[in-house]
């Protein structure tokens, strides 16, 4: 149950796909952002004699200025028992955007031209990063290096199923969990996490520069992780590697460099290591990172009382080169 002093929500299950999706329509603007654009569409992709297979959706994720991508969407809901039935359909949609790119790309585009709000986007965004247009954007993210990515989004999310998404497939996959609530008038609201807002802002796509550090996602190299003294003493220090994170799927390559933030009293990051090797922790669906050698010490980089950046409770990420100049917390994401 949600609850205020005015009203209470209690949980609404969806009891159809086309109920949930309605919702994330509704909601898309806040759920991916300014910079993404959810494309309900659906559409058969694959080449003829080869494998074919019709997505819930796209999302066009036009967050970097440097690295635009391209998910594949899959929308569930979780009394439909999903863990086989999501792990056929991302594999099969990967062989299919494989076979036939040419009309991933064609139904993309045709999209994008119906919907004046993403034609518009799409526009700027060559504009502004030296694409020569919007088909040529299109054939960067389709036919380039690492161009698969699929993002399921459920109600609800079993363990088991999480386990099976992080550790049987090569490419990325994201989940997002959305779960519906009404109160005894009517109203409804929706719970869920922005997608990756937890990564990094998105880059500013219009003529005003950002206030504050902003970090283009493609070029996010480090993982920061909380610890309290005696996991850093026993652990971080004492064992070069850190145990049991959540990592998003589309970060496990990127991540070069581990740095810790030691909670009060110290309230301050002060050490890094570079990562030799991450690997998925036990049978979970958490991961363990292994030093190259003893983490050095940085900073410290102190967080800044009533500071834009609040202390880290999860894993964050940003970049070394930020890290080995940055003078408080704020500077460094």
């Amino acid at each position: 149950m949600l609850w205020n002093k005015t009203q209470s929500f209690k949980d609404e299950p969806f009891y159809s796909e086309a109920e949930l999706e309605e919702a994330l329509y509704e909601a898309a603007q806040v759920l991916f952002g300014p910079s993404r654009i959810y494309l309900n569409i659906k559409k058969r992709v694959g080449a003829k004699g080869k494998t074919r297979n019709v997505p819930d959706g796209f999302l066009l994720d036009l967050a970097s200025a440097k690295q635009p991508r391209l998910f594949v969407v899959e929308v569930e809901i979780a009394q439909h028992d999903p863990l086989k039935h999501i792990a056929v359909q991302i594999l099969e949609f990967s062989l299919s955007f494989e076979t036939g790119p040419q009309t991933v790309k064609s139904v993309i585009k045709e999209a994008i031209q119906k919907d004046p709000a993403a034609f518009s986007l799409c526009q700027n965004y060559v504009a502004r990063n030296g694409f020569e247009n919007i088909d040529f954007l299109l054939e960067q993210i389709i036919y380039g290096k690492d161009r698969f990515n699929a993002l399921v989004i459920i109600d609800e999310l079993p363990d088991e199923l999480e386990k099976v998404l992080i550790s049987k497939f090569k490419f990325p996959v994201e989940i997002l969990t959305f779960a519906r609530y009404r109160s005894a008038s009517g109203d409804r609201i929706y719970r869920f996490e922005p997608f990756l807002e937890d990564v990094a802002p998105p880059v500013s796509q219009d003529d005003q520069a950002p206030q504050g550090t902003v970090v283009d996602i493609a070029e996010l190299d480090t993982i920061v992780v909380p610890s309290r003294e005696e996991g850093f003493q026993e652990t971080f220090l004492g064992e070069n590697k850190w145990y049991s994170i959540r990592i998003h799927s589309s970060m496990l390559k990127k991540i070069k460099y581990i740095a810790v933030y030691r909670v009060a009293p110290e309230s301050a990051i002060t050490h890094i290591a570079e990562v030799e090797s991450i690997e998925q922790w036990q049978d979970t669906n958490k991961y363990v990172l292994n030093f190259t050698g003893p983490a050095q010490a940085i900073g410290p980089i102190h967080l800044v009382p009533k500071g834009k950046v609040i202390s880290p409770r999860g894993p964050r990420y940003t970049t070394k080169a930020l890290l080995l100049k940055a003078k408080n917390l704020d500077e460094a994401f």
